[in-house]
């Protein structure tokens, strides 16, 4: 789960940029302000819920005395017509939170979808899919929960909790080698070293130096089944480059640990979720 005091704070912050300087003023100019209602949350596509704890904070931030109830937890997989949350209270309050609640709950839940998709495809391997730094400003904390909910594993948080080495370090510390010496002695001793290659010629190189994990970039499947073999489980492999649904289980039978994919929290589908009023008083 999320720290509660994160969920809130990204958003109040949604809230304070809807509500703007003068706050809903379309509902308080036409619904009444005693008005009373009933409401769900419900999916229109098949997928998989990730982000209730950002709807119910939407609607309680507005208005405290609204009632919000999940109907089944984050990372449940939702059909068409099923109902995700109940939503009761003050009508002007559930108007004014809809929009910032779907915003978050939505997209969140396409992230949990588009990951699930390729976890159920790869459940035969013992390779797992994980998300990218290809994140929303402000919100990685979010999207890569969002990635844990549709069955994946999360890659580092930001450039502070692991050191991975990409193409264009090594061409700025003058080879594999040097930059691969240069990151030993600077990691502390809790802190792992990837690098990416994307030749086997540079893997061998890696190898002999020595590594916690290769990253091993846009590689076709005979490649990675050659990289594998030469790695022989002297570090973890990563395969990174074209993953999708289609192609992951291909990718995953070669025997590497992990498959990586940027698009999962850039690019994926939101899911369809809409708010439907049961009963108004």
């Amino acid at each position: 789960m999320i720290p509660y005091l994160l969920v809130e704070q990204a958003v109040r912050e949604g809230l304070l940029e809807d509500l703007g300087r003068a706050g809903d003023i379309t509902t308080e100019a036409v619904v009444p302000p005693e008005r009373q209602a009933v409401c769900t949350l419900v999916a229109r596509d098949p997928g998989v819920v990730a982000g209730l704890d950002f709807a119910r904070a939407a609607f309680g931030l507005i208005d405290r005395s609204i009632v919000f109830t999940a109907k089944l937890p984050d990372a449940s997989r939702v059909t068409p017509g099923e109902v995700i949350a109940e939503i009761s209270g003050s009508a002007r309050g559930i108007l004014t939170a809809e929009r910032v609640a779907l915003n978050f709950l939505g997209p969140l839940s396409g992230i949990a979808t588009a990951t699930r998709g390729i976890a159920d495809a790869i459940t035969h391997t013992k390779a797992r899919i994980t998300c990218t730094r290809k994140t929303t400003p402000g919100l990685r904390f979010a999207q890569k929960y969002a990635v844990r909910c549709g069955g994946g594993a999360n890659h580092r948080f930001g450039l502070d909790d692991a050191i991975l080495i990409k193409d264009n370090h090594i061409a700025l510390a003058g080879g594999i080698a040097p930059a691969l010496r240069a990151a030993k002695r600077a990691a502390g001793h809790l802190v792992k070293i990837e690098i990416e290659v994307d030749t086997l010629a540079q893997l061998q190189e890696v190898l002999h130096e020595g590594v916690d994990a290769v990253l091993l970039d846009n590689m076709d499947t005979a490649q990675l089944r050659q990289a594998v073999a030469m790695i022989n489980g002297r570090a973890i492999a990563e395969a990174s480059g074209r993953i999708t649904p289609a192609s992951a289980a291909a990718i995953a039978e070669t025997g590497v640990e992990l498959i990586s994919a940027g698009w999962l929290t850039h690019s994926a589908k939101v899911l369809d979720i809409g708010l439907d009023f049961v009963r108004v008083s």
